[in-house]
């Protein structure tokens, strides 16, 4: 590592001097300044230890004021990797952020916002979520994103970090981060192995505590996650295994893939050459293979010419992870609905699209080159039908389409698969609103400016399409004097969406009205101790107010709420997917989000009621079913809401009780 000179340490000075002289008219020229000797300082360890040294003189002197970084206590773990990916400056100031942490963590510095143990266990998130730079083990996508100048500050700054904090606290937050990963049965399993991956080789995972026994259930799924890929671990080599072996030790190799995979939810490249082994010649071991339920048999019994069809045209080592899906779309008995088996069958015809193509192979990393596009893409219509609640929007600022994709492949599977051939061979999509035809191609730009690729194949394929027909849908919903969504997502999403609307915020105004209303209907409509016990039947496209973990007001957000029910502690919450990728968000006030534990389903999150209440601004129902609840719902259930709201993003609002929305 290269050692900074006296100069480095006398310029950096200088500019500190130059910093804490200068007068509001420069301050910011002068911690540009500064900042340039920071990235300077951080290509070393010597100079890391040096700003290490003098971050409390730093801090003191205003170097984060009026930044994102000004107060410690308010910062989130998980944006860290992607402000250090953005580049000088901000990765400097970034540095800067984690070294005052670092100070806190370790006593040199006090603090009047945050607790000494809140500064250490923030430092283990954020080790957590940046491996990589500590292993100096990046991904490819991720030395595609940033200079090797950036690379070596990210390297340097996560290697001192390394060897000042234990680790211990590290290794454990890991743990349990890989298993609220795969709680949620994500489409996207790349986080996921990129993380099993990096604990295999730099932790010690042979020990007997429960951390070391969890982490090694998701080794194992992924590197052994049976007797004969243990002892074969070259694919070649266990493919070799499968045609020299016994049905005997077949079946106790597909019972173990099966189990594996439904404890974890991931798939081994072994388990795709024992999956096609089966098909051609043990077929009776197949419905052992997939962990299939009593419903999942009878599917592949009727259905099997067509599934081991698709399973030998697509199922491969690097598109393994589809046979999960699968699974899934058999124990659902997709397959006994005949739209869905003729919508494979023309999907398996396709002809895609050059500029489809393109984005697909850009979503790919390391891409087999004998695995073809379409059938990257089966495979990803595959999981997209098995698992509805586990599409996320990536970096992109598409909920609301990330919402439809899951809706669509709940409750108008068929029509998804339509929609995704028209797209993959026109590149294209036409979509109706209030009697007239939009087609994507023939629209502006909607709200991506440019689309990140680190999303499932199906979304990347449909969402820059579904993207531009729902900004245009919106603005021409924009200047009736209420909220566009009240027309746009019943246009959107389907005809199961209710016509009956409920916001609280009000446009023309930009103020909050009569919210105790809003949240009587809300009760009314959903609550079943005060709406006779109903039960949702469809997903509800509901608009949340984001907090950060202070409570503070980020901006609005697209989530479906899918069911109320009482968790196992007689807790009424409501189940919801946040399609943003991490259901388990800090919102404030004590609000957060749950993925396990609390009777969720894979891909859920969960809310004690009144918390998810305390978040929505708007939402569908039906008028007439909520009419002759209203009354019944109690003065203290909306009593508990209101504060919540009032005191986190209603701060952000005037508050107008005079209208009534009912």
């Amino acid at each position: 590592m290269e050692i900074a000179s006296d100069r480095i340490f006398e310029n950096f000075e200088k500019s500190l001097e130059e910093f804490k002289e200068s007068i509001e008219l420069t301050k910011q020229e002068k911690a540009t300044k500064l900042a340039s000797q920071v990235d300077i300082l951080s290509q070393s360890r010597n100079g890391l230890v040096y700003l290490l040294q003098k971050i409390g003189e730093l801090d003191r002197a205003g170097i984060f004021n009026n930044t994102v970084w000004s107060e410690p206590d308010k910062l989130i773990p998980l944006l860290v990797k992607g402000t250090l990916k953005v580049g000088h400056p901000t990765s400097s100031f970034e540095i800067l952020s984690e070294l005052r942490l670092l100070a806190f963590a370790t006593g040199i510095e006090k603090s009047d916002k945050i607790s000494q143990k809140d500064a250490q266990s923030f430092l283990e998130e954020v080790m957590v979520h940046n491996l990589e730079f500590a292993h100096q083990d990046v991904s490819e996508e991720t030395r595609l994103a940033m200079p090797v100048r950036e690379l070596k500050k990210a390297f340097n700054l996560f290697g001192f970090i390394v060897s000042e904090i234990d680790l211990q606290g590290v290794y454990e937050k890991l743990a349990e981060e890989i298993r609220l990963i795969c709680a949620q049965r994500p489409i996207m399993t790349r986080k996921a192995r990129e993380l099993i991956r990096l604990v295999n080789e730099r932790f010690d995972t042979s020990g007997d505590s429960e951390t070391d026994r969890s982490v090694r259930l998701y080794i194992n799924a992924i590197y052994a996650p049976s007797e004969g890929a243990r002892n074969n671990v070259n694919l070649k080599d266990y493919e070799r295994f499968l045609s020299e072996s016994s049905v005997a030790t077949l079946e106790r190799e597909a019972r173990a893939m099966g189990d594996h995979m439904n404890a974890t939810g991931l798939v081994s490249g072994y388990h795709s050459l024992l999956l096609k082994k089966l098909v051609a010649d043990y077929e009776d071991l197949v419905p052992v293979c997939l962990h299939l339920n009593d419903r999942g048999v009878a599917e592949w019994e009727k259905f099997h010419g067509l599934i081991s069809t698709l399973i030998n045209e697509t199922v491969s080592p690097d598109n393994c992870q589809c046979i999960y899906g699968l699974a899934r779309m058999l124990g659902k008995s997709l397959f006994s609905r005949r739209p869905v088996r003729v919508g494979l069958e023309n999907l398996r015809k396709v002809k895609i699209h050059s500029m489809v193509e393109k984005r697909i192979s850009k979503s790919l990393i390391n891409k087999d080159a004998d695995v073809t596009v379409l059938q990257y893409l089966i495979g990803g219509t595959i999981k997209v039908l098995g698992q509805h609640l586990g599409v996320g929007q990536g970096n992109n600022p598409t909920c609301q389409s990330a919402r439809g994709i899951s809706m669509w492949s709940q409750h108008a599977p068929a029509m998804l698969i339509d929609m995704i051939i028209t797209v993959a061979a026109q590149n294209d999509l036409v979509m109706r609103f209030e009697n007239q035809d939009l087609t994507s191609n023939q629209l502006g730009k909607g709200l991506l400016d440019n689309l990140d690729h680190n999303l499932d194949v199906v979304s990347v394929v449909l969402v820059p399409h579904l993207d531009k027909i729902y900004n245009e849908m919106m603005k021409r919903s924009s200047f009736r004097g209420e909220d566009p969504h009240k027309w746009v997502n019943p246009a959107m999403y389907g005809q199961w969406i209710h016509v009956g609307f409920a916001s609280c915020y009000d446009y023309p105004s930009n103020s909050i009205v009569d919210f105790e209303g809003f949240v009587r209907i809300f009760y009314a409509a959903f609550h079943p101790d005060y709406n006779g016990q109903r039960q949702m039947v469809y997903p509800n496209p509901v608009g949340i107010f984001l907090t950060t973990n202070k409570g503070v007001m980020v901006g609005l957000h697209a989530i479906s709420l899918l069911r109320v029910d009482k968790n196992k502690k007689g807790e009424m919450r409501a189940y919801f997917l946040n399609p943003n990728n991490e259901g388990r968000q800090d919102w404030g006030q004590g609000i957060k989000p749950t993925v396990f534990g609390n009777g969720e389903k894979p891909g859920e999150s969960s809310l004690p009621f009144y918390q998810f209440v305390a978040r929505v601004y708007a939402f569908h129902y039906s008028a007439l079913d909520v009419k002759s609840w209203l009354s019944k719902v109690p003065e203290e259930e909306i009593a508990k809401v209101e504060p919540l709201a009032k005191e986190s993003w209603g701060k952000s609002y005037v508050w107008n009780q005079q209208t009534k929305l009912w």
